[in-house]
Formats: structure tokens, C-alpha cells, sequence
């Protein structure tokens, strides 16, 4: 088998069924990340949604049930701008889901892809051996990515591609296939701070080191109270945060609409704050259970959504958030809910405190709407 020429052939039909870069790199061990990787869980800086053995992380043999001799990294565009994208009103305040949950769930999109590729494939060699992973998977995507010539590693610690900017999924496979490796591709972030001067949160410590349990994106994940010094971060944010791309001078026009089912539905991607508040898990499941937004389930995201009607200290809502605290079965959601009661104010709000703490008997939530109290003084 001519492999280079196995090679070429892999790349014309990627690019026939959609894939918009396509890269190769050995299966060798990635040293670097598994000093950075040891490093972050040292300093606490895991998200802790992560594969939890680095060796796994940054080892191809490890995971693969041959001998793995390379991988192939994989790119797709997604859009950065939303067409027709329905506005925000005093009245009725809308949620934002960040790009990257914008149409169906991008998992489901990549592995097709990987699936098509891996039966092409095999077509042409019938004993290849393959795994293939997206985001979810033990290796860090990023880091096949930036070996394979996908792009480099920015300081927002996204892969950034010269033709797509960072607005791209990964995903690879790794295989038994001898493949010639492509060139990893030289950093070009140069002295741009940025991405690390605007995180709301300061998660960026420093290029390409992100804390994690300071990042919006993955505090929008998180299911119990939200911590209070991040509460007024969050601003309308649903999930995910997109800041660091946004402000990236590499991602400056670029808007790529080359998939579909990667379009955003302008009411699902930026939903209305209060219907939000009460949907029920059925209705959930109908409207969003097809976005990767919608993976932690719908607690996170209705945290969220009362939050961000109190970023907007949007007082059409208090009746909203009085019914949330009043009758909402999850302590987290009456509790937040009477917090932003609190941070919008007014006697309406006040009144309803007052009846539901006597009422409350979670010891947090009960914490809460002290809180909340507190805070319609400093209204």
C-alpha cells in the first residue's frame, strides 16, 4: 500500500463530505501537554469534566487496541453571526447561547464525519484499525490539532486557523496507519494580549493558561448556586462565553456558513429570559435537546436565565422570580431566584421575601434570600 498516496486520496474525499481541514501527526506521546496538563491539576485549574487519567490524555497506546502509528485531526467551521437575530427589549430580555451550541449538537455532527472517513478508510484498506474521538474523548483535541497542522494553540487556548479563525470543531482519529505527519504550524499571537486583558473573570492567568473553575463557559456548567463573585459576570449569558474569540483580531471577519444543521435557530440560540423560567422537562427536551448546550440539563441554563434578568435588573420580571422562589421544587433555582429579587428591588420584591423566607426550609436558600434582603437596601 502506498501510503502517501492513501494519504491523498483521505484528503480529496474529506473535503467531498464537508470536512473543511484535515491534518496528520504522529501517534508519538504529547510531552508538553502532559507537563501543562500536571501543572493545571497541581494549581486546581481542571474543570473537572475532563478525562480524569493524564496518561490516557496524552498517550495514544494507552487508548488504542492496536498499535497506533498516527492521527488524523479533523476541522469544521461554524458560523460566528446570527441572521436575523430576534433583539433584546425592556420587556421581554433575551439569554444567549454561545456559538459553539448554535444548531445541532456538534458531537453528533463531527462523528458522522469521523464515521464517513473511517468507512472510506477501510474501503481502501480493510485491515486499518481506528478510534475516533470528539471533545469528549481522552485526548486533548487541541493539541492533535496544533501537531497537525490544523492550526496553533492561541492564547485563549483555542486552536486558531488561518482561514476559519478559532471558530472551529475538532475532532481526530487515531489509527494503525502509518501516515507522513504534516507540519505543526508556527504561532502567531505574537505580543497580542487581548483575549487575557478582557476575560470578565480573569480566567486567562496567562497565554494558553486557562483556570477553569473561573471560566464563564465552564461556570454556566456548574449546577449548585453560583458563586457570588461571579454572579454579576455572567451578564445575559445562557451558556458558554465567547469574549475570548470575539476580541481575537485573527477572528475579525470571519463568519462561515458552510453546514446547515450548523445554523442557529435566532429562538432557540437567544432565547426569552421568562418563559424560560418554567419550562417543563419535556418541552426542554423538544425545544433544546438537540444543541450541546443542552447536556447538563436544563437546571444550569434556568440558573442562568434568572441571573441575567437580574444583570438587566428587569423589574416586568419580578413576578416571574417570586413565582420561581415560591414554588419552584430546586432550592438552587428559589434561591437564586430571591437573590435577583433582591438585586432588581422594589416593594413587591420585598414583600415576597419577607413571606418566603418564614416559608423556606433549605438552610441555603434560606442564606439566599438574606442575601436578597441585603441587597434591596443597596437598591
Amino acid at each position: 500500500m502506498d501510503f502517501n498516496q492513501l494519504k491523498e486520496e483521505v484528503i480529496l474525499y474529506s473535503r467531498e463530505i464537508g470536512i473543511n481541514k484535515i491534518g496528520f501527526t504522529t501517534a508519538n506521546t504529547f510531552s508538553e501537554m502532559k507537563n501543562r496538563l500536571l501543572q493545571q491539576e497541581a494549581l486546581g485549574y481542571q474543570s473537572g469534566f475532563e478525562e480524569k487519567d493524564i496518561e490516557k490524555r496524552v498517550d495514544p497506546e494507552l487508548i488504542f487496541s492496536a498499535t497506533p502509528r498516527s492521527i488524523i485531526s479533523i476541522a469544521l467551521a461554524y458560523p460566528s453571526k446570527m441572521k436575523n437575530a430576534p433583539q433584546s427589549t425592556k420587556s421581554e430580555r433575551r439569554g444567549i447561547f454561545c456559538r459553539a451550541s448554535w444548531g445541532t449538537d456538534y458531537h453528533v455532527i463531527l462523528r458522522k464525519k469521523l464515521k464517513l472517513l473511517e468507512e472510506f478508510i477501510i474501503s481502501r484498506l480493510p485491515e486499518a484499525v481506528m478510534k475516533s474521538m470528539v471533545d469528549t474523548g481522552e485526548l486533548v483535541d487541541r493539541a492533535v490539532a496544533q501537531r497537525a497542522g490544523i492550526g496553533w494553540s492561541g492564547k485563549n487556548c483555542a486552536i486558531i486557523t488561518p482561514e476559519f479563525g478559532s471558530y472551529v470543531y475538532l475532532g481526530e482519529m487515531v489509527t494503525n496507519i502509518p501516515f507522513e505527519p504534516d507540519t505543526p504550524m508556527e504561532d502567531k499571537c505574537g505580543s497580542c494580549n487581548k483575549c487575557i486583558d478582557v476575560c470578565p473573570t480573569g480566567a486567562l492567568v496567562q497565554g494558553g493558561q486557562l483556570n477553569s473553575q473561573r471560566c464563564i463557559a465552564f461556570l454556566t456548567q456548574t449546577k449548585g448556586f453560583l458563586p457570588d463573585e461571579f454572579r454579576s459576570k455572567i451578564g445575559n449569558r445562557l451558556y458558554g462565553c465567547d469574549t475570548c474569540q470575539t476580541v481575537c483580531p485573527e477572528n475579525k471577519g470571519k463568519d462561515y456558513h458552510l453546514h446547515p444543521e450548523m445554523e442557529p435557530d435566532p429562538e432557540i440560540a437567544k432565547p426569552l429570559l421568562k418563559p424560560f423560567l418554567t419550562l417543563s422537562n419535556r418541552d426542554f427536551k423538544e425545544k433544546y435537546g438537540h444543541i450541546s448546550g443542552s447536556w447538563r440539563g436544563k437546571k444550569p441554563l434556568q440558573r442562568n436565565a434568572i441571573l441575567a434578568l437580574a444583570h438587566y435588573k428587569d423589574e416586568t420580571a419580578i413576578p416571574d422570580l417570586i413565582g420561581v422562589m415560591e414554588n419552584d421544587p430546586r432550592p438552587v433555582l428559589r434561591g437564586t431566584a430571591a437573590w435577583a429579587l433582591g438585586k432588581i428591588g422594589g416593594n413587591e420584591a420585598e414583600t415576597a421575601l419577607l413571606r418566603a423566607v418564614k416559608k423556606e426550609q433549605d438552610p441555603e436558600a434560606i442564606e439566599e434570600m438574606e442575601k436578597g434582603m441585603k441587597l434591596l437596601k443597596q437598591v
